[in-house]
């Protein structure tokens, strides 16, 4: 019997580049598309829990499962309130954006303060801040949000929160949108304020890191013949005499994993606050409970279980999709332990 050989699965080789290490663990959000909906955040945050399973009825109309009952993975997103430390406003000019002004709250967290320094409350004077800025703030002006995480409310072994920046919707009203943010400076932000079930988001995060790599797993080349004299797991040829270097477009080996990436549309299944409506019997592996706020997101997201998951509303919007709350039929709850 032939001995067949078996090979790495395709990544495709230009897909990415350049294939390094993530600058930070947290993600980065470089554009923010504003909605026709009122004044609020574009996003949120959360951390991977795990997967689990469930079944729901098809509410897309072109869709040709339409009314049927469907069976998809989910990943289960748990999501603690966020807290408004900040408001931020930038400005713009032919240069490109610019930091207009910040206010920040004098009610800091505790355990925010292993990350940064706490306003002098004897020196620092919102109120004077607040009409500076009003001031300074004309048509080209954008708002953002400063928020920490709170992780210590959550199963991660941490207490040190993450530092985010959530753009406010604009509605061609820059000072209505600074008095929205200012109105929650020092509250919690939950995510049923800001997200909707059914509809699509985009989720950015920084995938499991792998480590180095060779070129079949990194690119999933071929492997060579047996017959080779030296190498089988490499390219065989890494170019022309001239140019006299190796070019970028050549698979060779180097790190895998631990880098950014975006997927779009996904859909929020379910936007839930009982916890019994989720844990598995022996709860998430590599997590743990689920105790609070959490969500369920159609499909995969990329990163471990306990990452930071950003969630941004779409900045793709699909045309021929309509927003419904998904009639789910049932959630899996089974020991992921197979006990």
């Amino acid at each position: 019997m032939a001995h067949r050989k078996k090979h790495a699965p395709r990544h495709g080789s230009l897909a990415y580049l350049p294939r390094k290490r993530a600058s930070i663990i947290k993600g980065r959000i470089r554009n923010w598309l504003d909605t026709n909906e009122e004044i609020n955040f574009l996003g949120f945050a959360g951390f991977k829990a795990g997967m689990t399973h469930l079944t729901y009825i098809e509410d897309q109309e072109n869709s040709p499962y339409f009314g049927k009952e469907l069976m998809k993975a989910v990943t289960v997103i748990e999501v603690p309130p966020l807290i408004l430390i900040g408001v931020k406003v930038y400005s713009k000019d032919e240069y490109g954006k610019f930091i207009l002004g910040e206010c920040f709250s004098l009610d800091i967290n505790p355990n925010l303060l292993r990350k940064i320094k706490s306003p002098n409350s004897e020196n620092y004077d919102l109120d004077s801040k607040k009409k500076d800025l009003l001031q300074k703030i004309d048509e080209f002006c954008e708002v953002r949000g400063i928020f920490q995480t709170q992780p210590y409310k959550i199963s991660l072994p941490r207490k040190k929160p993450d530092i985010l920046e959530i753009k406010v919707n604009s509605v061609d009203n820059p000072i209505e949108e600074f008095n929205f943010a200012i109105s929650l400076l020092g509250k919690e932000v939950r995510a049923r304020d800001v997200l909707f079930e059914g509809e699509l988001v985009d989720v950015i995060a920084v995938s499991k890191g792998k480590g180095f790599q060779g070129p079949v797993r990194r690119y999933g080349i071929k492997i060579l013949s047996r017959k080779n004299n030296k190498i089988r797991r490499a390219v065989a040829c890494i170019g022309a005499w001239h140019p006299a270097r190796v070019r970028y477009t050549i698979p060779r080996a180097g790190q895998l994993g631990f880098h950014q990436r975006t997927e779009y549309h996904k859909r929020i299944m379910k936007i839930g606050e009982n916890e019994e409506e989720i844990n598995p019997k022996g709860d998430f592996i590599n997590y743990g409970k689920i105790s609070g706020d959490y969500l369920l997101v159609l499909g995969s997201v990329p990163g471990p279980k306990k990452r930071l998951i950003r969630i941004r509303k779409t900045i793709r919007p699909a045309k021929s999709f309509n927003v419904k709350t998904p009639e789910i039929t049932f959630v899996n709850r089974e020991s992921q332990q197979r006990k």
